[in-house]
């Protein structure tokens, strides 16, 4: 989020941000979204989480560089606590005035800020095998990524509010069970032949098959302040691919779940992150959060550790142990019920100290 410095609030400045970036070097990249008070950032492809985090923390640094420069700041939360999406430029691009004109209210109030994830994969049955697979473990990854407890000015009382005002877009959620690559293709090319969408980018859902770029992306968590919390969610959900994918490879085929209950798995986590407990599929019982959390990570560390990820998949206790996002959030607003000093907290964790990185 590009916010005034003073102020705090949204500051619709994307257009001269990006200006003065042209003129700087950067590894990475910078760009619009859909509002003109919204800055993506973006790592080109890395072999490994940490090259990944040595190009996010330099980004932050940069872009928070140029913002200051301008008056402006830059913070990373799931929503600005007290914003309202009626102040909000739309972009000047094709695209994003397509959307508004097709999706009209739906698009103009999804002032949200999310993270994805890209993990690229060699085959594209494997990739399908891995998104359908990933449907079980979407619930999970909000749950601790929840970070943004607060809309309008309210306290909303949900860990995650940018999930249900996403939810208002076509083509978001849990997606669809697909039975290979041909079985995905055909249904995309009905859709697109029948002019509902323009493409399969037009389709949103928590975790997808990225044909042109050769990934899975998950798309379901909220932004995180701190860049170790980034880097650590990246390296679950790289080692939590890196499971399915050899699992695809054995030709085990994987169980299936009734969708309203992955649904409902996700709204729990939507509701109560860290806090609440998810329905475990394979047992039909209810586990808490952090338990079930361990559990997987005890599983998965094999995996992080071949992938040269341990250190970062580690960095995911510090969630279970000090909170998510939403409840760091929260515990500022207590002591002042100010949202703003909320934003300031937010910014000021957004953008690490070079300390933090060691030698780069």
């Amino acid at each position: 989020m590009i916010v005034d410095a003073e102020t705090l609030e949204l500051s619709n400045a994307i257009e001269g941000l990006l200006g003065a970036l042209r003129e700087i070097s950067v590894e990475g990249h910078v760009q619009e979204e859909l509002m003109e008070s919204v800055c993506e950032i973006a790592t080109t492809p890395c072999a490994n989480v940490r090259e990944a985090g040595l190009q996010l923390r330099s980004l932050r640094r940069i872009v928070q560089s140029v913002a200051a420069d301008r008056g402006l700041a830059i913070g990373s939360a799931g929503t600005h606590p007290f914003a309202m999406w009626e102040d909000q430029r739309i972009v000047s691009r094709p695209r994003y005035r397509d959307l508004v004109a097709g999706l009209q209210f739906v698009a103009r109030q999804e002032i949200i800020f999310g993270i994805h994830v890209h993990v690229g994969l060699d085959d594209p049955d494997k990739a399908i095998h891995v998104a359908n697979g990933m449907r079980v473990h979407i619930p999970l990854l909000l749950a601790l990524s929840a970070n943004s407890p607060f809309w309008r000015g309210d306290q909303t009382g949900l860990d995650s509010t940018r999930t249900p005002i996403f939810r208002a877009f076509p083509r978001v959620g849990i997606p669809p069970r697909y039975d290979d690559w041909n079985d995905y293709a055909q249904r995309i090319e009905f859709m697109t032949s029948c002019k509902v969408i323009r493409d399969y980018t037009y389709l949103w859902w928590d975790v997808r098959p990225h044909p042109r770029l050769g990934t899975v992306e998950i798309r379901v968590m909220d932004s995180q302040t701190r860049v170790e919390h980034t880097l650590s969610l990246a390296a679950m959900v790289q080692a939590m691919v890196k499971e399915l994918a050899e699992h695809y490879e054995s030709g085990q085929p994987l169980s299936s779940y009734p969708y309203e209950m992955l649904d409902e798995n996700k709204w729990l986590a939507a509701r109560h992150g860290l806090d609440g407990s998810l329905v475990d599929l394979p047992n039909a019982g209810r586990v808490l959060v952090p338990d079930l959390t361990r559990r997987l990570i005890e599983r998965l560390h094999p995996h992080a550790e071949e992938l040269g990820a341990a250190e970062e998949l580690e960095g995911i206790e510090d969630l279970l142990e000090n909170g998510n996002g939403a409840s760091r959030q929260a515990v500022v607003f207590a002591a002042n019920h100010d949202l703003r000093e909320v934003v300031h907290e937010i910014v000021t964790a957004t953008v690490p100290e070079p300390a933090e990185t060691g030698t780069e």
